[in-house]
Formats: C-alpha cells, sequence, structure tokens
C-alpha cells in the first residue's frame, strides 16, 4: 500500500500553517506546525483504515470516481481527505487530492 498526495495538497497545508497562526487559532507559529503534522501524520498513517465514503459530485473537479475519509481534529473541527483508489500490480494506491475542513465542505458532503 501507497499513500500520496498531489502537490496542491502539501502547498496548501505549507499555507495553513500560516493562515491557522495569522488568524490567531494558535499563539505561536510552532504550535500551528505542529498541527498540521499531526494532521498529515494522521491522513497518511489512517487513511486506508478509516471509513471511506463515495465523494459528491462537487468533488469531480479535483478527480473522478474519488473518496473521503473524516479525521476529527478536536470537537469543533474535523478534517476531510479526499482520494482516489487505485489497484496496480497487487498493491493498493491512495491519491489524495484535496483537504478541507466542516467549515468550508460540510454543506458538500452527504450527512447520516
Amino acid at each position: 500500500m501507497k499513500i500520496f498526495a498531489v502537490p496542491e495538497v502539501t502547498e496548501y497545508l505549507e499555507e495553513l500553517v500560516d493562515i491557522l497562526y495569522e488568524k490567531e487559532y494558535f499563539s505561536f507559529q510552532d504550535t500551528s506546525v505542529a498541527y498540521v503534522v499531526d494532521l498529515f501524520d494522521d491522513i497518511m498513517t489512517n487513511l486506508p483504515i478509516k471509513r471511506h465514503r463515495p465523494a459528491p459530485w462537487h468533488y469531480d473537479k479535483y478527480g473522478k470516481g474519488m473518496y473521503y475519509a473524516a479525521f476529527p481534529k478536536n470537537k469543533h473541527t474535523t478534517w476531510y481527505a479526499f482520494f482516489t483508489k487505485y489497484e496496480e500490480g497487487g498493491e493498493t494506491i491512495f491519491l489524495i487530492r484535496y483537504i478541507g475542513n466542516n467549515h468550508t465542505e460540510a454543506q458538500h458532503l452527504y450527512h447520516e
């Protein structure tokens, strides 16, 4: 099994460090860095074992036939990784194409 992220995802995560600090979600830059590193590690480690749901058509602009998985970080924020899943040479490959959170994505997701 392999997990990759498109360059736009890694660029967004790098920008997210500054966004979180500048909007004062975190008082220190290193705390913001730690949060984003923890988020990325959680996604890269746990994506294969998380429940996958088909991504709504709204996300087709990032890729066709995508899925998403939820990654709660605290009682107010859940992050979502949107990805495609391939089988190649008997190995499963996950390609993360987009990341968003409940504050920006909830209106587009299916709710149970």
